[in-house]
């Protein structure tokens, strides 16, 4: 699978993957090599300060904190940021736009020169689309999702009725056309979605979030998989 230095990069992107020990059995079996070679080429990364912990027979885990060089990007992942920064920057949220342009400069400001050019040069784009236009600067339910604080708004229902909610924003998903926000609404007492474009108006409330976010995905999750079972499976 090409030079052994590249093999050694492609095993650290392996392992920091996982969050859980992998045996060196999977490692072998995804990068299409021997266990032995795995042993060795672990030993050749901790050897040169590489965080592994683990041992043979259990599994190995890449403890945080350890960063490759960008230099080390190839093509496909050079090509993959460039197009998906294209794609954020086409985003009604500006603050988020900028972000990715921003991101995309600081990459590319310490890549070496061989690299640098095939950021301008990669023949990906992302089509502009008319999409719906927030009312509010989504940046506040960013970070409300960040800190697990509660969010007071003023949503505008289908039928224009405007009502004010206290929500538990847990994530944002991304549409072609919309951005919805996952949260536990307060008023309801259940999980609900929330257009950014029906949000005429938000306030951070200074409240924490009752449970942890992490939880509260979860128990979104479980509820959304219980709405899509056949009437009769329901307990």
């Amino acid at each position: 699978m090409g030079s052994r230095s590249q093999r050694l990069l492609t095993l650290i992107q392996a392992l920091r993957r996982h969050r859980r020990p992998v045996t060196a059995q999977q490692l072998a079996t995804e990068l299409s090599v021997s266990v032995r070679t795995i042993y060795r080429d672990i030993e050749t990364l901790v050897a040169q300060g590489a965080p592994i912990a683990g041992e043979a027979g259990i599994g190995f885990v890449m403890r945080p904190g350890f960063l490759l060089p960008p230099l080390m990007f190839r093509d496909e992942e050079i090509e993959a940021l460039v197009l998906g920064s294209r794609w954020v920057a086409q985003l009604p949220d500006a603050s988020l736009a900028r972000a990715a342009a921003d991101a995309v400069a600081k990459i590319v400001a310490v890549l070496p020169d061989r690299l640098r050019h095939r950021v301008d040069d990669a023949a990906l784009f992302a089509v502009p689309r008319t999409a719906a236009r927030d009312r509010i600067d989504a940046g506040i339910v960013r970070e409300a999702i960040r800190d697990e604080r509660k969010l007071r708004i003023a949503y505008m229902s289908d039928d224009d009725n405007e009502t004010i909610r206290v929500i538990w924003p847990i994530a944002i998903a991304f549409f072609e056309r919309v951005r919805v926000v996952v949260a536990w609404c307060e008023l309801r007492q259940a999980f609900r979605h929330f257009r950014t474009d029906r949000i005429t108006a938000a306030e951070l409330t200074g409240e924490r979030l009752a449970r942890p976010r992490l939880q509260l995905l979860s128990e979104w999750r479980e509820a959304e998989r219980i709405a899509s079972l056949p009437t009769a499976d329901r307990n």
